[in-house]
């Protein structure tokens, strides 16, 4: 990204905002130029969930005060619904998330009804997976009924909204009560989909689940397997994308599941990571030699215990490659590794580190270095 990039002023500036007037302006709700002013009027300070916040705030002040009145004035001055040929990445823009925010803050109570049309509506030009999670704390029932009809919906981004915004842990979304009892049903009718944005959804969701109970999500996986009411590429994709969290945290139900054996009979050579000895911002290789006893596709990670803040360690995996490997066959591999002092995410506090090689979930050698900071 480059130095100065600003996603909220991307999203949401005199053009954007324009646009959503002149929705407005050509249904004839209201003049565009003044809702443009006062909405730009107060955005320069604002974060990006704030700038929602607040153009739905401004939009309320310019539709009618009766719910039922405000609510026709925005389906008329909805845009075209989104591309219905396309298949996956065709998000809309966050330009009609307002829209979403002005439903939930001035329908949910007496109108939830109305709300929930409008929202499957709005869905339809930029997702409303955030401002469902509202419905579904407060009218639960009600909501999940609706969501019953949408699996089946023409538009892929109404199908698509059951999922994503039924997700246990949606980044950035409202908490919600929902058990993967409610929402496992909803997903058996959604995996089969013909769109990846859909099945993309139900793989993360049910990467979700995995957090809590991977044994649900593994099960639910044979189920669709044997049912065969997707293409078995696509559930395979779907397969490894719902086990990804588990994957890479070595659980061994889940490597079987894939087909990778966790006691994988292979031996690890020349396992090295050179220097041993490593100043942070320094870029190190991390290397070793497999030789395999019989044919067998293998999952080679390396994980490294990062000193913390308070000198414990906290465990990190990175992948190195994934392949099958021929009996007899030696492979080498080797991957450089930056050891990046300003990173935004993770800070690195020097001191005695470790190493591990994993293969299929199983650490099988293991070496100590030195982390030190910089001169």
């Amino acid at each position: 990204m480059a130095q100065g990039f600003s996603l909220k002023d991307q999203l949401f500036n005199a053009d954007t905002v324009g646009r959503l007037g002149d929705h407005f302006e050509k249904a004839g709700v209201f003049d565009a130029a003044p809702f443009v002013t006062d909405v730009m009027a107060q955005i320069a300070p604002l974060e990006l969930k704030a700038r929602i916040n607040m153009m739905a705030d401004v939009l309320a002040g310019y539709l009618p005060d009766d719910f039922n009145a405000a609510s026709d004035a925005i389906l008329a001055a909805l845009p075209p619904a989104l591309d219905p040929t396309k298949t996956d990445d065709d998000f809309g823009h966050f330009i009609y998330a307002p829209l979403g925010v002005y439903v939930e803050t001035q329908g949910i109570e007496n109108h939830h009804e109305r709300s929930l049309y409008l929202l499957e509506q709005i869905t339809q030009r930029f997702s409303m997976e955030f401002s469902i999670r509202a419905f579904l704390n407060t009218h639960e029932a009600a909501t999940l009924e609706r969501m019953q009809d949408w699996v089946s919906h023409d538009s892929y981004h109404v199908r698509r909204l059951v999922s994503e915004g039924t997700r246990p842990k949606l980044p950035w979304g409202q908490g919600i009560g929902l058990s993967s009892d409610q929402t496992l049903p909803l997903l058996d009718q959604l995996y089969g989909d013909s769109t990846r944005f859909v099945t993309r959804s139900v793989a993360n969701h049910l990467n979700d689940i995995t957090k809590n109970d991977g044994a649900a999500v593994i099960d639910r996986l044979e189920a669709w397997q044997a049912a065969h009411g997707q293409k078995k590429l696509e559930l395979d994709w779907i397969r490894k994308h719902a086990l990804r969290g588990l994957i890479k945290s070595g659980d061994p139900a889940a490597m079987v599941h894939l087909g990778y054996a966790p006691n994988a009979n292979v031996t690890v050579s020349d396992f090295s990571i050179a220097p041993n000895v490593v100043t942070i911002d320094d870029t190190v290789d991390v290397s070793l030699n497999i030789t395999a006893a019989e044919n067998t596709p293998l999952i080679v990670d390396y994980v490294i215990d990062f000193v913390k803040s308070n000198g414990k360690t906290a465990p990190k995996v990175f992948k190195l490659k994934q392949l099958e490997v021929q009996a007899g066959q030696t492979v080498s591999i080797t991957k450089k590794h930056k050891f990046k002092g300003d990173a935004t995410t993770f800070r690195l506090y020097p001191g005695a580190h470790r190493i591990h090689c994993q293969i299929n979930g199983r650490v099988v050698q293991s070496l100590d270095f030195d982390l030190r900071s910089l001169p």
